[in-house]
């Protein structure tokens, strides 16, 4: 259309003026009326299909410095090369954005990438902005997001290619957790590898940081991506039935005395309490046992004065704990599996987003046994309980953490 035009007034009356030196004049202005009917041409990427914009964008060179940047944040982009006809460019924006799921044992329910912010991108693309700029309203705006992709560009000049890998894997996560907390006021962080705790804001501001007790190697903390449901002021300690056959049991079948020292009561099946000298031990087995533990409310109880309920069908909370001087050992990993929490008014503070209880609920005298009491939360706040054997502290400093439950070695096995 743009040609037939062009050719028109070419060949109009109009150019009869044109002769001479006085063609060469308008030449310019010309050229500057054509260029002008070509852009009017061009399709409106608004009313493009994702296959025609994918297309589109293949042939110009901003594929090629897309897959580029995606290189410098840790993204393999060997599956997202050209093949054919067939051009990945939603599927590389949405993994820019939003990431792929990590090595996780149970996750509460994937989340849709924000499509309408991955076509955006597209349309704005096509429209040829730089692609630099059209990733920053793409990608995670965390601090530490930014702070992970400094050291890993550093760590590739230098050629350190293993180290490079766990900022990677760690990049992908906070990219995972962009997508998880969608619409999420806040979100909880639990690094298993480094046994802490990281509460962040919508984006990604640090709020809150805490030491954490997670699981030993025998009995890992899994890694688990959902979200917590309620806070719980005295709770009681349900044993759960592993330890209940490896630990309770044994103590109070050889020890009168072990179940009421430790405030442990044995529950029934209607969930009422039974005097455990009615039981005739000799004939009962761990494995076979048809009754339940549980501890009594209290500071002498295992989770403390607080739990943090999160859905997961593992058994696996946040918690307080009755042996808080394990919070000053740079050596953690000693729970059963759930997460011990150094802070845990402050974090149903932050969790609830409000003042749920008083600084001094701690400190409180708890000589006789508080019935429990439930706090819904009233949003859903993410919990990520995952393996990172990189992040970056607040100052953001890179930080290396070991490979406690030795899962690497296994890899090369």
């Amino acid at each position: 259309m743009a040609i037939a035009l062009y050719n028109v007034l070419i060949n109009s009356n109009t150019m009869q003026m044109f002769s001479g030196q006085g063609r060469i004049k308008y030449i310019p202005l010309l050229i500057l009326f054509t260029l002008a009917i070509l852009q009017s041409c061009r399709k409106n990427p608004k009313e493009m299909t994702n296959a025609e914009l994918a297309t589109e964008i293949g042939k110009k060179k901003s594929y090629e410095k897309l897959l580029e940047i995606s290189k410098q944040v840790g993204i393999n982009t060997n599956k997202f090369a050209v093949s054919g006809d067939t051009v990945p460019v939603f599927a590389l924006l949405e993994e820019i954005g939003f990431g792929y799921k990590p090595n996780i044992r149970y996750t509460q329910k994937k989340i849709q990438a924000d499509t309408a912010l991955i076509r955006d991108a597209a349309e704005r693309l096509y429209a040829g902005e730089p692609v630099d700029k059209v990733l920053e309203k793409l990608e995670p705006v965390f601090p530490v997001y930014t702070n992970l992709k400094i050291h890993y560009a550093r760590l590739l000049k230098e050629n350190k290619k293993d180290s490079a890998r766990y900022v990677a894997d760690a990049l992908n996560a906070y990219r995972w957790i962009h997508r998880q907390s969608k619409n999420s006021p806040r979100f909880v962080l639990v690094n298993i590898r480094g046994a802490y705790l990281t509460a962040m804001d919508s984006a990604g501001q640090n709020v809150l940081s805490m030491r954490t007790v997670v699981g030993k190697l025998d009995t890992p903390t899994p890694t688990i991506d959902t979200y917590a449901t309620s806070i719980v002021t005295h709770p009681y300690w349900n044993v759960p039935k592993s330890i209940a056959i490896k630990e309770i049991f044994p103590k109070a079948a050889s020890d009168p005395e072990y179940l009421s020292r430790n405030r442990i009561e044995i529950i029934d099946i209607k969930g009422e309490a039974i005097d455990p000298t009615e039981l005739e031990w000799g004939d009962l087995t761990a494995e076979k046992f048809p009754y339940r533990f549980r501890q009594e409310t209290g500071e002498d109880n295992s989770l403390g004065l607080l739990k943090v309920e999160i859905k997961n069908p593992l058994a696996i909370y946040l918690h307080d704990t009755n042996a808080r001087y394990l919070f000053a050992s740079n050596q953690r990993w000693r729970s059963h599996g759930c997460v011990r929490v150094q802070k845990p008014t402050e974090l149903a503070n932050y969790m609830a987003g409000i003042k749920l209880l008083d600084s001094d609920f701690m400190t409180e005298p708890d000589t006789v046994s508080t019935p429990p009491k439930w706090h819904k939360l009233e949003v859903r706040i993410p919990v990520f309980l995952l393996y990172l054997g990189a992040d970056c502290n607040e100052k953001g400093d890179l930080l290396y953490f070991p490979d406690v439950y030795k899962r690497e070695a296994a890899l090369k096995v």
